[in-house]
């Protein structure tokens, strides 16, 4: 398996979102501790498997399982929880079952087992159960539910003084009041320290003594507090494409963001400068960029998809930017910007604000982003756009609006995990969403646990990014032969 220089890497792992990490490591643990950790799992019954509803999605199972709304009182109401699987390929040389954390937070670990098993490595659909579940809130687990109509009243973030700060404020009320009303009680238990129990009564109800889990983004912080919380319980966990929960100021936590997104945009340009199949090869991206922009701003970028509608600046950067960043498309990026660039503009219209996910009050528990007042919040909005000049008002400061006023029952904290096999912390060098300092701070806080894996390369998850990655991670799951610390895979050339 490749080495890469330990220096070197230290030296891409500071470069740009330095501060990010330095300010993590700086954070001392000073917020509420989670509720105490029941001394058994309380769910009740065993899974009961049946094929899934879907017949095209064959050879996938389905079952609930019945967990406590409120992990600290186990004898009260009860949800829910929709479960998948996918048995292995090989049943005689099954390990036995792994559960995959999803991401989002708001994705569904259901439909990622029941339509997207190839997201899985070979070796790993062959030795393991694939199992996954949708989190409390999230698709067949009790969803989130919010009047429509309310939601599409979403206040915009571009706040421009204090009267709609307030007004932002007053609205998230409401929506969380309406919300709270349609969803029933679970709505107020949907952070991941409850999860965290979900997970360890999932495992129990598969029979596993010990957990195999695999956290991908937001699942992440699932499977970190899970460690943290039963450290002696896990059997092999992978943690890829890391959230570092340890970052307490609202002003770090936007700036690691929005340092992590430009850094993502800057290898765009690169990449396209030096690729001469690139569709903007030889012009200016950062020109042909802000004037899609500035289109969209103004009402006038066709949505490439949905013609005779405009897309949102927005979306732009969310919606189609982000995804290819994820997937490192940086082809197909250029593809679309090139084919908006020669659209016709559409009359200029204002352009609406797409509500946010239901999930968004998983976010709301999980973080507490503490915004004071309109001054403070331009002063952020100004910082972000200043570090990620090419992608104003990114998703993230949607998010700290969204929440503004909500409580966190699970805010912030350095982890304190003790007893834990060796955990592979797993991440690209160039993630949009989850910077690599983010995966550095995670490892050196796991201590004698933490095992950190980095790929050379770009995109939003990596363990199957090319043989090196794949080779590592499947060696560690299925034999509990962790990677030597230090190691790094090369990039896939796309």
């Amino acid at each position: 398996m490749p080495l890469r220089g330990r220096s070197a890497l230290r030296r891409i792992a500071t470069r740009g979102t330095t501060m990010a990490v330095a300010a993590t490591m700086a954070v001392i643990t000073g917020l509420a501790a989670a509720p105490a950790v029941p001394a058994s799992p309380s769910a009740t019954g065993a899974l009961r498997w049946a094929a899934c509803d879907d017949p095209e999605k064959r050879g996938a199972e389905c079952a609930t399982l019945s967990v406590p709304v409120d992990w600290t009182h186990p004898d009260g109401p009860r949800l829910d929880l929709a479960v998948a699987r996918r048995k292995a390929t090989d049943p005689g040389a099954r390990v036995g079952s792994m559960v995959f954390g999803p991401g989002g937070p708001g994705d569904s670990g259901v439909e990622m087992v029941v339509g997207r098993i190839s997201r899985f490595s070979p070796e790993v659909r062959r030795r393991f159960d694939i199992v996954s579940f949708d989190p409390r809130g999230v698709g067949g687990s009790n969803p989130v539910t919010c009047s429509g109509a309310l939601l599409a009243e979403r206040p915009s973030p571009q706040l421009k003084s204090q009267a709609d700060f307030d007004a932002t404020l007053a609205y998230n009320r409401r929506l969380r009041a309406d919300c709270r009303a349609r969803t029933g009680p679970v709505f107020d238990h949907l952070d991941t320290g409850q999860t965290v129990r979900d997970v360890d009564a999932l495992r129990a109800a598969l029979g596993e003594r010990k957990l195999t889990f695999h956290g991908s983004s937001y699942g992440t912080l699932l499977g970190a507090q899970y460690a943290e919380t039963y450290p002696r319980r896990v059997r092999a966990m992978v943690l890829e494409s890391v959230m570092d929960h340890s970052v307490q100021a609202t002003r770090r936590f936007l700036q690691a963001e929005a340092a992590t997104a430009e850094d993502s945009f800057h290898e765009f340009v690169k990449w396209c400068d030096g690729a001469a199949h690139c569709a903007l090869h030889g012009r200016d991206v950062r020109a042909v960029w802000q004037s899609l922009l500035a289109r969209a701003g103004r009402g006038e970028l066709e949505h490439p998809a949905k013609p005779g509608t405009s897309l949102s600046a927005s979306d732009l950067i969310n919606k189609i930017a982000f995804r290819k960043f994820y997937e490192a498309d940086y082809a197909g990026l250029a593809t679309a910007i090139a084919g908006m660039a020669v659209s016709n503009p559409l009359p200029a219209s204002p352009t609406s604000i797409a509500p946010l996910p239901p999930a968004t009050p998983v976010f709301c528990s999980d973080w507490h982003l503490p915004v004071r007042d309109y001054k403070e919040y331009s002063s952020l909005v100004a910082m972000m756009n200043m570090t990620a000049p090419d992608l104003p008002y990114l998703l993230p400061i949607h998010m700290a609006a969204a929440c503004l006023g909500a409580p966190t029952a699970n805010p912030q904290h350095r982890l304190d995990v003790h007893g834990a096999p060796p955990i592979l912390v797993s991440n690209a060098l160039h993630d949009p969403a989850t910077g690599y300092p983010w995966a550095v701070s995670v490892a050196r806080q796991l201590g004698r646990s933490g095992v950190l894996l980095t790929y050379e390369g770009h995109g939003h998850g990596s363990v199957t990014s090319g043989p090196c990655m794949e080779d590592a991670v499947d060696s560690y799951l299925t034999d509990l032969a962790a990677p030597p610390r230090g190691t790094s895979c090369p990039a896939v050339p796309s």
